[in-house]
């Protein structure tokens, strides 16, 4: 049975079988084991308070994934009464008072989902890794993979997109640049300012095909 005080400086508590550290079991195998073979162990000895000193003995105990247990010599929701008067709390069954508790629970709902949400960009961001164990980190880890993944498959979407958009413009221009050099050749009549115009016209076409070739071949390096 365990003794109400340390039996040393350490932190360990006396039991029939030895020592027992007093801090958390990390196996969660273990830590179930445990917390089963206590509780029991607890509501059992709550019953017999109640019944070898004619006690009125409310017990409530909640599991690490939100399970409630209990214990009531009497009625649970009387007991519970009876303490909130005798601690000077408001009365459950106002109606005031059952909106005050339900925004108090809608707020503090808020704040573990606000906690729980900055711990997890912590972590995906690297921060704060020392709370985790092997499981946890394979799993971020794997988190982490595929959001890279899915990055990565976005980039290559984009710089897909935007190559097929130059390639489409590269070939318009092309064609343009034929359609107009079939034209000026149709057209010419000798006179060296149409000649002029016309290779102007041309050697500003062959410059836009030369820029779009340039971006197009950088699009494909980025791609690769």
């Amino acid at each position: 049975m365990l003794s109400p005080t340390p039996s040393d400086g350490c932190g360990f508590k006396e039991m029939g079988r030895g020592k027992v550290e007093m801090k958390r079991i990390e196996n969660p195998t273990s830590r179930q084991v445990t917390f089963s073979k206590r509780r029991n162990g607890l509501l059992k000895k709550a019953f017999e308070l109640s019944i070898l000193c004619d006690a009125e003995v409310a017990l409530l105990i909640f599991s690490s994934t939100g399970k409630a247990y209990q214990f009531a010599s009497h009625d649970m929701d009387r007991s519970i009464g009876k303490y909130r008067s005798e601690v000077g709390l408001p009365d459950s069954s106002n109606p005031q008072f059952r909106t005050m508790e339900f925004w108090r629970s809608e707020i503090e709902e808020l704040k573990r989902s606000i906690n729980t949400l900055e711990a997890r960009l912590k972590h995906l961001s690297g921060e704060d890794l020392l709370s985790l164990g092997m499981r946890d980190l394979k799993q971020l880890e794997r988190q982490l993979k595929i959001g890279v993944e899915r990055v990565r498959s976005r980039k290559r979407r984009i710089v897909s997109d935007h190559a097929t958009l130059l390639k489409r413009r590269h070939k318009e221009l092309h064609e343009d640049n034929t359609r107009l050099q079939k034209r000026l050749k149709e057209l010419h009549d000798g006179n060296l300012s149409s000649t002029i115009v016309g290779e102007n016209v041309c050697s500003m076409f062959q410059q836009r095909i030369l820029q779009d070739e340039n971006l197009l071949k950088e699009a494909e390096k980025v791609s690769h």
